[in-house]
């Protein structure tokens, strides 16, 4: 029997509200007994019997996707975020944070230089979100009353598998169970506190507003998603192109981030490890999300994500 690639999501059927996983087959979800923290907790001993039942199903096994509601594929404890992690990225926030005066081809060199020692002496920046603001591929985007700068960020995550603590960059995949897709909403007037600047950065209140971490809609197991440096990250506004890159820019890898993330506390099954935003962040743009707005979002292989902003009533 032939080995049938598949991914994982949670789902509503339509006369229930209780969320269940299954696996998705070409358009088929094939509806498993197990909450999605277990499936990934107990992969070892499962993996084999979904394999088989993946390569069994035909075209009317299981539930057709259409006619279930798709939610966040991941339920977390934890959620840990990473700034500052793709080279053009951080060259061009650079670039558009100069002081007066300041040529912007001194700073995009400067700083280019930099995050090239960075990338070979320098360790991740990390810091810690909700998992409360999860939110599905497709569920409205409500944009604050307080904020008229929230931003987009596509990310690719790593989803932990087997607990990770203190583990080598060389054994950090071995504890990465998948990936799914995060859309890691910013809003950039409260990054930073200018009540209080010898403090720096305020990331609760930048970015855990409800819904602000659109996830999904697919959980990939590593298996079936190949290398996580050569993938494209593209997300478009209203149809036009404003992230297209590839991972490839990362200043440090996923096993890298695995690795410095587990050095200080531990990661369990089902937490979710965010890996950075690459180029083309409103901020870059000059333009931030509006009521209205409708994001188009896809990582290669984990499927597409549909997110229409509406303003806060």
């Amino acid at each position: 029997m032939t080995e049938a690639t598949y991914s994982l999501v949670r789902f509503l059927e339509a006369s229930s509200d209780k969320a269940r996983v299954g696996l998705l087959v070409s358009e088929r979800v094939l509806p498993l007994d197990s909450d999605i923290n277990s499936l990934i907790q107990h992969w070892d001993s499962m993996e084999a019997e979904l394999d088989t039942l993946a390569a069994s199903a035909g075209e009317d096994t299981g539930l057709d996707r259409a006619a279930v509601e798709i939610l966040a594929p991941v339920e977390p404890a934890q959620v840990l975020q990473t700034g500052a992690n793709y080279r053009k990225h951080v060259v061009d926030l650079a670039v558009a944070h100069r002081d007066d005066g300041q040529d912007a081809e001194e700073v995009r060199a400067k700083t280019a230089a930099m995050m090239d020692q960075r990338a070979g002496q320098g360790t991740p920046y990390f810091f810690i979100g909700l998992p409360t603001a999860i939110a599905s591929a497709t569920d409205p985007l409500t944009l604050p009353s307080y904020s008229t700068s929230d931003d987009w960020e596509l990310e690719l995550a790593a989803v932990i598998g087997k607990e990770a603590f203190r583990v080598t960059p060389e054994e950090a995949l071995e504890h990465v169970f998948g990936y799914t897709m995060v859309n890691d909403i910013t809003t950039r007037e409260f990054v930073f506190r200018k009540d209080m600047p010898a403090i720096g950065s305020d990331w609760y209140r930048a970015k855990n507003a409800p819904g602000f971490l659109p996830t999904g809609p697919l959980l990939v197991p590593a298996k079936f998603f190949g290398d996580p440096q050569n993938v494209q990250v593209t997300l478009k506004l209203n149809g036009k192109a404003m992230q297209d890159e590839s991972t490839q820019d990362m200043i440090f890898g996923v096993a890298k981030l695995v690795s410095e993330a587990s050095q200080i506390m531990p990661l369990r099954p089902g937490d979710l490890v965010l890996t950075g935003s690459p180029a083309g962040n409103g901020q870059h743009w000059g333009r931030f999300l509006q009521d209205g707005d409708v994001m188009e979002a896809t990582i290669t292989g984990l499927g597409t994500q549909l997110i229409h902003c509406q303003d806060e009533k």
